[in-house]
């Protein structure tokens, strides 16, 4: 294994069925998202880099019964690559809280995620703030996060779900994270076998 193997791991943050009952539901970007996660999933694979599917699974929710692991919906979503070489439960918006995964990474040397999964500006973005502000290297890879329109609460405006990447990206970008694409990650991670 190579230094980037031992140092880097890829997140898959709530790509689950859940989504599907959500009221705010849009497919307009699903199969987009799915083909830009599954080339990532499969090239971490590829490269020896451990895989960790993260769930949120929340019974304290009853607004969001779906998030609900007895709903039966807090699997991978149909569609994406369901492999993982490890897998957590969150009832947070950070993966990084009460889940474990902090003290599995520094068990394994890992000190760079990739980030990806769903939604976006939520628990994509709060992981990254947080596993940033823990010490961790990140990585993340907008396309391969999905997300959907929201309404501003004061001006009724709608933001759509370009306009929130681009806002994420801004916020994150040589704060948190570094922005990447899937093709860009790809070809680092074969130059470096």
């Amino acid at each position: 294994m190579s230094a980037l193997q031992n140092a880097t791991a890829l997140l898959v943050i709530d790509v689950q069925e859940s989504f599907r009952h959500a009221a705010y539901w849009r497919e307009d970007d699903l199969e987009a998202y799915l083909g830009h996660q599954n080339r990532l999933i499969a090239g971490a694979r590829d490269a020896g880099l451990p895989v960790v599917r993260v769930f949120h699974a929340d019974i304290g929710m009853p607004e969001f019964p779906h998030f609900d692991p007895a709903s039966g919906y807090v699997v991978a979503m149909s569609g994406s690559d369901p492999y993982a070489d490890h897998t957590v439960q969150k009832q947070v918006h950070s993966a990084m809280v009460g889940t474990g995964l902090v003290e599995w990474l520094h068990v394994r040397g890992i000190g760079k995620l990739v980030i990806s999964g769903i939604r976006t500006e939520q628990c994509c973005e709060t992981t990254t703030r947080n596993a940033s502000d823990l010490g961790f290297q990140i990585d993340y890879v907008t396309e391969a996060t999905l997300t959907f329109p929201m309404r501003h609460f004061a001006t009724g405006r709608l933001y759509e779900p370009a306009e929130i990447k681009e806002k994420t990206e801004l916020v994150l970008e040589k704060r948190f994270a570094r922005i990447c694409k899937v093709d860009q990650l790809l070809q680092e991670w074969q130059a470096a076998r």
